[in-house]
């Protein structure tokens, strides 16, 4: 039989339990005592069965979990907007042969050495990891290139848009299709010497015309859209 021995703090606590000179009786009066504490706490638990009024938790995958907690799935499919998500930079694509990318207001891309030209502004947002859709502020086209490597501006955005967007060994950015390959190489966005944009079959990771240095600029209320 186990012997309990009490502190002062702890006798006056216990002050309204029958005393007993015998230590055996002191100690089944505890035992008894901490098996009515025990069943007391038992007591004052909450108790819920599973089914009744606890739902279960529903398994959910990451990408629809993801989409109830943006705030542009309220009222409207999310994966319609998927485009719109993620952090935006405004930039300036200055290519290695210096050239600033620009998509001009009929939709054509191409390359200027002028500094000032507002169609070369562009907004680069992420799609998603190492994808981004680039769009130029004052045209409002999307850089895009299609499955026969053209590359153009797209008023709407497409898979045609997605650009797998990697940091060269020089420092520079590359942008090769997402959606499309030629015989199962990438094909890339880039300016020959003259300033004009070359078919993405032509065109080479390790070429510096496909090469392009993000240059940031400040964001203009008057151009933003």
């Amino acid at each position: 039989m186990c012997k309990w021995r009490l502190t002062q703090g702890a006798a006056a606590a216990f002050a309204h339990l029958p005393a007993s000179s015998s230590s055996s009786s002191f100690s089944c009066g505890c035992c008894c005592f901490v098996v009515l504490l025990f069943w007391m706490s038992a007591l004052a638990l909450p108790c819920h069965e599973p089914g009744r009024d606890t739902p279960l938790p529903k398994a959910t995958n990451s990408s629809s979990s993801s989409s109830a907690s943006s705030p542009a799935s309220a009222g409207r499919h999310v994966r319609s907007y998927y485009h719109l998500s993620g952090d935006v930079h405004w930039r300036k694509l200055y290519s290695y042969n210096k050239f600033f990318l620009r998509i001009e207001p009929n939709g054509k891309v191409s390359g200027t050495k002028s500094q000032d030209c507002p169609d070369s502004i562009m907004a680069i947002r992420s799609v998603e990891t190492g994808v981004v859709a680039v769009k130029s502020i004052n045209s409002n086209y999307y850089l895009a290139m299609n499955k026969n490597g053209k590359v153009y501006g797209s008023k709407v955005f497409n898979n045609d848009c997605k650009l797998k967007e990697r940091i060269e060994e020089n420092g520079y950015n590359t942008y090769a299709s997402y959606f499309w390959k030629n015989n199962g190489r990438q094909m890339f966005v880039a300016l020959n010497g003259r300033g004009a944009t070359k078919k993405g079959q032509k065109t080479r990771r390790k070429n510096t015309t496909a090469h392009f240095l993000p240059m940031a600029v400040e964001p203009r209320i008057d151009l933003y859209y």
